[in-house]
């Protein structure tokens, strides 16, 4: 089964266009937590991660995006038990049939896929801590708390509610609605306390370190009110699966502690020094909000503590609601991706989620303005402005591209907005704004259809006094088209290739195109126009 899995992950992972050493812009998903099948919520991370890479390498630069799977841990175990079998195989099984093909079915064009059960994994995590433990932020000591199997974490008392229904009288985890379980062991201790003022100083001096901003104040007041030392073993009287630490074969390592470190070991921590150079730190990690705090607080500390830099950011996003609550797995209120990119298609999944839902913010989906987006935004607003463009083109030019003429106040007004676009998108996206670069983008198809509406082209066609106007016009919103198809394609990959296969064969690979700064007349006058695909076809066609 391991070597199914690994040739599984070539597949699906590996880019040859990236370069092993030189600087690259690094984003990296969160690794999930393999004890079920993914849901929308860990899809909508995996898309927001990939928009941000496709975004900068549409930039000329060299991004990187890392994506993997948490596999050790006792959800982990007792899930694998529970369906009369063992982790490593419960493990496989779901990474080959569920979490590798996620990345296939919502178009993720990742670099690398690490699996914390990977050997290139354990052994780097065991010399970080053998390197903590020898410089002596690592102690032994014994500990008493409530512990939540579906977090992986002990929980303050704070983070603690009443339950109700079958579980009333009793405190359960605020965020699984599950009772927590007394515990008592020795374990090993990460000293997190002495990171309490380098942090805090961190934080000031690198003010978009943490973001949104309210993650930003909440992460503050959390490390102020004072920090605990860390548990960062369990003993293997309870369980056993996990890394072994490498100084106490009797204990493993806290799952949270292995899994943090997967955003070095993938890219060479302990083995590929140059790779890690390159790399390292992290332009932009994309977390839940559930998990900040690990991110924020643990993860840079631990970074601290091993004399290497944090990520440059740490962005968490908010929750999918459903029905008003968190989608969650334990709870069954996950939805399947597939059961939207099976009615919808792959790009309609990216545009919707990335569109409709502000970054950093909670976000309710729904059926219905799914639907209705589709038809309006995408189906009616930029396929059918690609469409009819081409179509006049072709009935009125022969299907060459005309050169324009000169060009009148209202076709410089579209230039503007489609310099605008750009700038204004690129900007939204260096504050991790993904929502609100759309919206700039879609300025420019807004403004095209509205263009061809007053221009009237077909009006222009009957007149052959018109014909320099006729010609000016469809140079422009093929123009345009030309624009959105590279200012798009981090968003929605498939469409804008069938555009480009139709407009842009001549420029070169769509994957190969720059935004600029709103560079205006790119697309040659004579060009020859190939078939159009259709973009987005009407879901009741389906």
């Amino acid at each position: 089964m391991r070597q199914r899995a690994q040739f599984t992950l070539k597949l699906f992972c590996t880019n040859p266009k990236i370069s092993r050493v030189s600087k690259s812009f690094y984003v990296t998903t969160p690794i999930f937590y393999v004890n079920d099948a993914p849901h929308i919520g860990h899809a909508y991370t995996e898309v927001a991660s990939d928009v941000l890479t496709r975004w900068h390498r549409s930039r000329g630069e060299n991004a990187y995006l890392l994506t993997g799977t948490d596999e050790h841990g006792e959800k982990v175990l007792r899930t694998a038990l529970g369906n009369n079998t063992d982790p490593k195989s419960w493990t496989d099984k779901l990474v080959t049939e569920s979490w590798l093909p996620l990345l296939q079915t919502i178009d993720i064009e990742n670099q690398d896929f690490i699996r914390t059960t990977e050997p290139r994994h354990e052994k780097a995590v065991q010399q970080f801590l053998q390197k903590l433990y020898d410089t002596g932020f690592i102690y032994q000591g014994s500990f008493q708390g409530n512990y939540c199997v579906g977090c992986e974490e002990y929980k303050n008392e704070s983070d603690l509610i009443d339950g109700t229904g079958d579980f009333e009288g009793q405190k359960v985890c605020a965020i699984h609605s599950k009772p927590v379980e007394q515990l008592n062991e020795t374990n090993y201790f990460f000293k997190l306390s002495d990171f309490q003022e380098r942090l805090l100083k961190h934080y000031e001096e690198n003010p978009t370190f943490i973001q949104p901003e309210s993650a930003k104040n909440e992460v503050v007041s959390f490390v102020r009110s004072g920090l605990s030392d860390l548990s960062i073993s369990r003993s293997k009287e309870r369980f056993d699966w996990g890394i072994d630490i490498p100084w106490d074969d009797q204990h493993i390592t806290y799952v949270w502690f292995d899994a943090l470190l997967n955003y070095i070991t993938a890219i060479g921590y302990g083995s590929d020094e140059a790779k890690l150079n390159s790399l390292w730190p992290a332009d932009v990690q994309v977390v839940g909000k559930d998990i900040l705090r690990f991110h924020a607080v643990i993860w840079p500390a631990m970074l601290m503590a091993a004399g290497l830099p944090p990520a440059k950011q740490v962005f968490g996003h908010g929750w999918l609601l459903v029905g008003g609550e968190k989608m969650s797995k334990s709870k069954l209120t996950g939805i399947a991706p597939t059961q939207i990119t099976d009615i919808f298609g792959s790009d309609a999944f990216r545009y919707y989620f990335m569109k409709a839902i502000g970054f950093g913010s909670d976000g309710s989906f729904s059926w219905e303005d799914l639907s209705a987006r589709y038809n309006s935004e995408l189906a009616n607003g930029f396929g059918n402005l690609a469409s009819r463009v081409i179509a006049m083109i072709n009935k009125y030019f022969d299907g060459v591209v005309p050169a324009p003429g000169k060009y009148q106040e209202v076709d410089l007004g579209i230039q503007k907005v489609a310099s605008d676009a750009v700038v204004g998108a690129n900007s939204a996206i260096d504050k991790v704004a993904i929502h609100e670069a759309i919206a700039k983008v879609w300025t420019l198809v807004d403004e095209l259809n509205n263009y061809i509406t007053v221009q009237a082209p077909w009006v222009l066609a009957k007149d052959e006094a018109d014909r320099e106007r006729l010609a000016t016009v469809l140079y422009t919103t093929a123009e345009g088209l030309r624009l959105l198809a590279v200012l798009l394609t981090p968003i929605t990959p498939k469409a804008t290739q069938k555009l480009w296969n139709a407009i842009g064969t001549s420029l070169g690979e769509l994957s190969e195109q720059r935004i600029q700064n709103g560079e205006w007349g790119v697309l040659p006058s004579g060009t020859k126009l190939g078939e159009l695909e259709v973009l987005f076809p009407r879901v009741e066609e389906q």
